[in-house]
């Protein structure tokens, strides 16, 4: 499986166990804050791609793949623990959880984002994968500041009636019910949505209709989905175009 790659950015698997630590250091820098390992029982099964700047081999972004044979292996996800995702323990095909997402502080190039879904993709291609589906994070576990996102959320992206995830965790933010009269401001809507939620919703994602707070990582997610047959295929075109 060929690694995109272009003249700043190159991104690669991890080999070895001390690939897998630098993508955990930079997930504790990112998640946590300060230096240490932000480690758990999912690295293990998972696939860790590692984006690095090619003129100081600097890891500038990284994330993990779990692949699943199909919806009726959905319960082993890292999102299992937050949603009950008994809808889609019928979803017949190929599923890849994408989860840790995270980009260094000090990187702000809009290739590493691309390059990292061009990546995607031709792990989708090589599998079949027909689900792409994860835990989108916005930062900090107060939904007043992400009205507008969750609002936008709530009138364009929610999951389809037979997908859609049900409320597991103790504490949520139902936002589908409690916005519903809301209308959401458009550009507060999309700088408070993360950058990786906004290029799932471009390809025609969809998310739980409610949040998750999770101390642990001192963050809000929703449950995202993309079905890959649903990819518009100029998208396509443009992320293979990486490759």
């Amino acid at each position: 499986m060929a690694a995109p790659s272009t003249s700043k950015f190159s991104i690669r698997y991890a080999e070895t166990a001390a690939d897998i630590a630098a993508a955990q250091r930079l997930r504790h820098l990112c998640f946590r804050g300060g230096a240490g390992l932000d480690a758990d029982r999912f690295d293990a099964d998972c696939a860790h791609a590692l984006i690095e700047e090619v003129s100081s081999g600097r890891l500038v972004a990284c994330f993990r793949l779990l692949p699943l044979e199909g919806g009726g292996a959905i319960g082993r996800s890292y999102a299992a623990q937050f949603y009950d995702l008994g809808n889609l323990a019928s979803f017949d095909g190929p599923i890849v959880e994408m989860g840790r997402f995270c980009i260094h502080p000090d990187a702000r190039d809009p290739d590493i984002l691309r390059i990292a879904w061009s990546a995607m993709t031709s792990y989708v291609d090589a599998r079949g994968v027909e689900l792409l589906f994860g835990c989108s994070s916005f930062k900090g576990t107060e939904a007043e500041a992400y009205m507008d996102a969750f609002a936008l959320l709530k009138d364009r992206h929610l999951a389809p009636k037979r997908w859609l995830p049900r409320v597991k965790a103790p504490r949520v933010f139902r936002f589908a019910t409690r916005l519903k009269l809301k209308n959401p401001n458009l550009k507060r809507a999309m700088k408070g949505m993360p950058p990786h939620l906004r290029s799932f919703m471009q390809m025609g994602g969809w998310v739980s209709d409610h949040a998750v707070g999770d101390n642990d990582l001192n963050t809000l997610h929703v449950f995202t989905g993309l079905e890959v047959r649903t990819v518009p295929a100029s998208r396509k075109r443009l992320l293979r175009a990486l490759g």
